[in-house]
Order: structure tokens, then C-alpha cells, then sequence
């Protein structure tokens, strides 16, 4: 077997409309399916994503469990930690993003250089971490892989 590319990711999100709102409003994300519940066919509350290019089917699936699920743990656990989204190819596209962020009154966690990326990282509502980035230009990772085991060092943008 031999994995080709990463399709999809789900989460179980505590009120699909509010993270539906936020991965659409906030993030871009293009919105294939509409919020769910249990009466319209698919048995959950749910809604389906995929970025504007339309690679896949889907992206992003979110499931509603509701808002006495468990909160995710803090510190060094098991699990998902963050995903990333690479949304430009340049600082410029970080700065726009972290305004808009700013602006979303999206929670915004952290800044780093990472040599190859430059990453902004911020929480969904219900706290999943995840990674804004963009390649830095004029570093070639595929021919000097060592450049990913670079030291993190803070971003300002």
C-alpha cells in the first residue's frame, strides 16, 4: 500500500453551526454540504467542507456532539495536536490572514519561523489547534530535507 495524499479530516465539534460558521466565515472554506441534523438523511448534525480549489469531495467534515462533550486536554496528550493549512505563498498572505483573524475575533496561539513554513496558529471554537502557513520562498526542503529539523524560532510578522 502505498498512501497517496491526505484526504479528509473529521471532527467532532459541540455545535456544528457555531465551528460551521467559523471554518466558513472565518477561514474560506467552501461549505458542500449543508449543516445536518438528524431528519435530513444522514443520522447526525454534520456539515462538509472543501477548499476553494474542489481537490476532493471533501476536506472537512464536522460532527456535532454536543455542548456537554469533553473539552479536549490540555499539555501533552494522545491525539490529534494541530493540522495545517497552507493558505498563500507569502508573508503577505500571513499578515492579511492574521488582520482578518484579528478582526474574526479568532483566538490566535502563536507565530513561528519554521525555516521552510512560516505559521500562524490559532483555535477553532472548540480549541482544535491549527496551523496557517506558507512555504518561505527560495527554500528548496526537497533537496535538503534537513531544513525540516531546523530550530523553531518565533515569527513577527
Amino acid at each position: 500500500m502505498e498512501v497517496k495524499e491526505l484526504g479528509h479530516i473529521v471532527l467532532y465539534v459541540r455545535d456544528v453551526e457555531r465551528s460551521a460558521t467559523f471554518y466558513r466565515d472565518v477561514l474560506g472554506w467552501r461549505q458542500i454540504m449543508p449543516t445536518g441534523n438528524e431528519r435530513d438523511g444522514i443520522g447526525f448534525p454534520a456539515a462538509a467542507f472543501s477548499a476553494p480549489s474542489g481537490r476532493t469531495h471533501h476536506e472537512l467534515l464536522l460532527i456535532e456532539v454536543g455542548e456537554d462533550a469533553a473539552a479536549l486536554p490540555q499539555g501533552p496528550r494522545i491525539g490529534l495536536y494541530h493540522f495545517g493549512l497552507k493558505i498563500g505563498d507569502s508573508d503577505d498572505a500571513l499578515r492579511e490572514a492574521l488582520r482578518q483573524l484579528e478582526t474574526a475575533g479568532a483566538k490566535v496561539v502563536g507565530a513561528s519561523d519554521h525555516t521552510v513554513t512560516h505559521s500562524l496558529y490559532i483555535e477553532d471554537p472548540d480549541g482544535n489547534e491549527i496551523e496557517l502557513y506558507v512555504d518561505v520562498p527560495g527554500v528548496d526542503w526537497k533537496t535538503h530535507p534537513e531544513l525540516l529539523a531546523s530550530p523553531i524560532r518565533p515569527l513577527r510578522l
